[in-house]
């Protein structure tokens, strides 16, 4: 799963979410603005960065790593140092960074225990957010990207439903509700038809447009071919349904294996 553009769309969609989960007021995300920075001098973009519109807030590093890097830490603190020199901001920093679960954090510390011990950084665990007795929409969409895959599509129909009741405007449930949608593409291509078939147990979510759109057109065909070219063809067909979820034609290409060229002739065929 490309999970770091997926945390992001929850950010920009529904940004109190990044608070509540570093135990910060979820109003405070009124004070933020999302995005990412770029340090021209150098090169590079950092993507998550919650800039404050005042100056006596920190500003937000956010980092989602999801695969085990015994370099991650070098590498994250070399790229906020160097963002801190290069800006003209003053403003103090905290770095966030989400983990799937605490067997994944395994980046050599030694070097940098006094900052990771130390109220700069906020390490979340996701496996442990099962504690908090009230979440909010974007927290239980946050959980269910590391639910697991037999429960996933029941816990997709209770948030959705839970959107629907909990929030008034339209074109925000409709985000939220394309949130889970794309979070349970990326969490169930590999499974056959049969097993689809008895985790969609629901009936309607059999009726939604997640199941009808990218499972019923052909995606479990390509599937349960033994053949390359099968496994391939059911990926195409599944291509106009993710850039109708706003997914890039980068993100459609890591998420099926596929090479990017492949993914844009046939967006450009099915169009």
């Amino acid at each position: 799963m490309k999970t770091d553009s997926i945390f992001y769309r929850i950010f920009q969609s529904i940004p109190s979410t990044f608070f509540e989960l570093i135990n910060q007021p979820p109003q405070l995300a009124s004070a933020y603005q999302f995005s990412s920075v770029e340090v021209k001098q150098l090169a590079f973009r950092i993507d998550g960065v919650f800039l404050p519109n005042a100056t006596e807030l920190p500003i937000y590093f956010a980092e989602v790593q999801f695969q085990s890097d015994k370099k991650f830490y070098s590498r994250l603190f070399t790229e906020i140092f160097n963002y801190l020199d290069k800006t003209e901001l003053t403003n103090n920093w905290c770095g966030v960074v989400i983990f799937p679960s605490r067997s994944v954090d395994t980046g050599d510390t030694e070097r940098y225990t006094e900052i990771l011990n130390s109220q700069r950084v906020t390490r979340v665990y996701l496996d442990e957010l099962s504690s908090i007795k009230a979440s909010s929409i974007g927290i239980q969409t946050v959980q269910l990207i590391v639910e697991p895959e037999s429960t996933a599509p029941t816990k997709a129909l209770e948030i959705a439903s839970n959107a629907r009741h909990q929030i008034a405007d339209v074109t925000q449930q409709k985000e939220i509700i394309q949130l889970i949608e794309t979070i349970l593409i990326y969490k169930l291509p590999r499974l056959s038809q049969e097993e689809i078939g008895k985790m969609f147990g629901a009936n309607e979510l059999r009726q939604s447009k997640f199941y009808q759109d990218v499972f019923a057109e052909g995606k479990q065909e390509g599937k349960q071919e033994g053949r390359q070219e099968g496994r391939q063809e059911g990926k195409l067909e599944t291509i106009p349904q993710l850039l109708a979820l706003g997914l890039s034609i980068e993100q459609i290409a890591q998420a099926l294996g596929l090479d990017e060229q492949v993914v844009r002739q046939a967006a450009q065929l099915k169009s």
